[in-house]
């Protein structure tokens, strides 16, 4: 396992395609084997992805996942899901409901719950396209920041059950904490900022605006243009 931290020095980006363009320099310095695909994790995931899918001179695509929050604070991932049936639980961390069992059922009634929002999103998305097909390529999986890691580590297994050869974790900024997860996950990781602490992906950009299905599919229209309007 190699991690590839690009710390800058300071400063905010002026928005996730800032991000992007910065990220897709520290991704051009590598040499990944061929044939390389990008994937955004949407929906602010996929406008981080695409300039770097341009600069890579790779293909667009997205990787659909969910955090499963917790009940109460939805803002915190207590687990996440992705595409292809799979499901990542954090075990041990403390929920309101004082028992494993009591939490374990109250996860379970969540990630159903995300399940239904996951596949109308990988409908919308996929837009009429085929399933991906991840067999024996480089996957360069990106987002506009890990937190917990949990949905980046949901996305490196779906890429791994997808058979994909070599996965690459990448965003703007990341916590040590979603670092060390994914070392035991991607075969690589590239982040640009590792703060010592990190209390909000938010914090990180001048603009962070939520981005819309619409903005999605226009991102992926730029590499996509057969897919049609669909809002």
């Amino acid at each position: 396992m190699r991690f590839g931290p690009d710390r800058r020095s300071s400063g905010t980006f002026a928005d996730r395609a800032a991000a992007g363009s910065e990220l897709a320099r520290a991704l051009e310095r590598r040499r990944f084997p061929p044939p390389l695909i990008v994937l955004g994790l949407p929906r602010g995931g996929v406008a981080v992805a695409q300039p770097v899918a341009r600069a890579l001179h790779a293909p667009l695509d997205v990787l659909v996942v969910r955090k499963v929050g917790m009940p109460g604070q939805p803002e915190f991932a207590i687990g996440a899901i992705a595409t292809g049936g799979v499901v990542v639980h954090e075990g041990g961390i403390a929920t309101p409901f004082g028992s494993k069992q009591r939490d374990s059922q109250a996860f379970v009634r969540a990630a159903a719950m995300e399940r239904e929002e996951l596949e109308r999103r990988e409908a919308v998305y996929r837009a009429g396209r085929p399933p991906l097909d991840l067999q024996g390529k480089t996957v360069i999986i990106v987002d506009d920041g890990l937190a917990t890691g949990a949905t980046m580590v949901a996305a490196v297994r779906a890429a791994r059950k997808a058979g994909a050869g070599t996965i690459v974790a990448a965003a703007p900024v990341a916590s040590n904490e979603a670092l060390e997860r994914l070392g035991a996950e991607a075969d690589e990781t590239v982040v640009l900022n590792v703060p010592e602490a990190l209390f909000a992906i938010g914090e990180w950009y001048d603009r962070f605006e939520q981005l819309s299905d619409a903005e999605v599919l226009r991102l992926l229209r730029l590499e996509h243009p057969a897919i049609e309007r669909r809002e």
